[in-house]
């Protein structure tokens, strides 16, 4: 991966441009570069679903799905790779690398779920995504509710998971860097090192080398300390978004991992005790489950989004109650 690194400090651009720069994996698109919100974001997007058509309905048309898929920390957009393909046959899909993650732009305000909760939103609009499907593994579940709860039918449904909800719940190393008094030795260690440790819990799968050079080159530098700021603005975030969780009427799927040691499965419960439409489902893996139990996390988001179908007025207010946990 060669793709460069947009400076932090690059002027706001009036007009939101991109810029094509290297060719996924596996699938019929390129990651490029756009502006939203005066940052410089990397992206990438699928062609338009080649579903079958369905009773009374043509294979494309108005009805077009579409998703907002949020990278995982400490990853990227190319953590989805295992499973663009069967998510690309039932939605148009756009993947970002948040502000500070990844390839994309830093800005120290937007590092808070609060705040990024925000910056969501604009992605959306400005990718004309008018009721997407948002699926937002590990660090973009908390962003990802909030979002949801402060623009009541703006999106479709959720998908969130190995994602914090609570403080006292995390494991190690993430509460330990939450609880840090400064991030000096975060600053000091290898990011290689830290990387590889998180990515090692995997054992259903291994990370390719193109892939991991990607999540290497993401942090390099300052830039894993740098983003950690997002995960210490949990203490004062994460009371707030449990008063909220009961408020928020979006369907939200809820998919953890059994063996999750970063952020413990009594995360995914205390989310799913208090959402008042939510499905849980626990997977045969630990925390990056959208990789390493990709084919039965990818079946969990389709079958979500059909059952999701409809309005976004529909979906905020009809919604039923779904609480299921399974292993396969």
């Amino acid at each position: 991966m060669n793709a460069a690194l947009p400076a932090d400090n690059r002027k706001e651009s009036r007009r939101p441009r991109s810029n094509t720069v290297t060719t996924w994996l596996n699938a019929p698109f390129r990651m490029q570069f756009r502006v939203i919100d005066g940052l410089t974001v990397r992206f990438a997007q699928s062609q338009p679903a080649q579903r079958k058509p369905t009773q009374g309905k043509p294979a494309q048309g108005q009805d077009q799905e579409c998703a907002l898929l949020l990278s995982p920390w400490p990853e990227s957009l190319l953590a989805f790779e295992p499973v663009w393909s069967p998510l690309a046959e039932h939605a148009r899909l756009v993947a970002i690398d948040l502000p500070g993650f990844g390839r994309s732009q830093h800005r120290d305000a937007l590092l808070s779920p609060q705040a990024m909760s925000e910056f969501i939103i604009a992605a959306a609009d400005a990718f004309g995504l008018e009721h997407p499907h948002l699926v937002a593994p590990g660090t973009g579940t908390p962003a990802a509710l909030f979002a949801a709860g402060r623009h009541p039918g703006r999106l479709r449904s959720l998908v969130v998971g190995s994602g914090a909800a609570a403080v006292p719940l995390l494991g190690r190393p993430l509460r330990d860097w939450i609880e840090a008094p400064d991030l000096e030795a975060i600053r000091r260690a290898d990011p290689q090192q830290l990387i590889g440790a998180a990515l090692a819990s995997m054992k259903r799968s291994e990370t390719p080398e193109p892939v991991l050079e990607d999540y290497l080159a993401s942090y390099q530098g300052n830039r894993l300390a740098a983003s950690m700021r997002y995960v210490r603005a949990y203490p004062e975030d994460l009371p707030v978004l449990a008063r909220l969780l009961p408020q928020i009427r979006t369907p939200v799927r809820i998919i953890a991992g059994a063996y999750d040691t970063t952020v413990p499965l009594a995360n995914a419960v205390f989310m799913a005790e208090r959402l008042p439409r939510n499905r849980l489902d626990i997977l045969d893996a630990g925390h990056f489950t959208w990789e390493d139990a990709a084919d039965e996390y990818a079946v969990l988001v389709t079958s979500w989004w059909s059952g999701t179908a409809g309005s976004s007025a529909d979906i905020a207010g009809h919604a039923t109650p779904h609480r299921r946990s399974s292993t396969p």
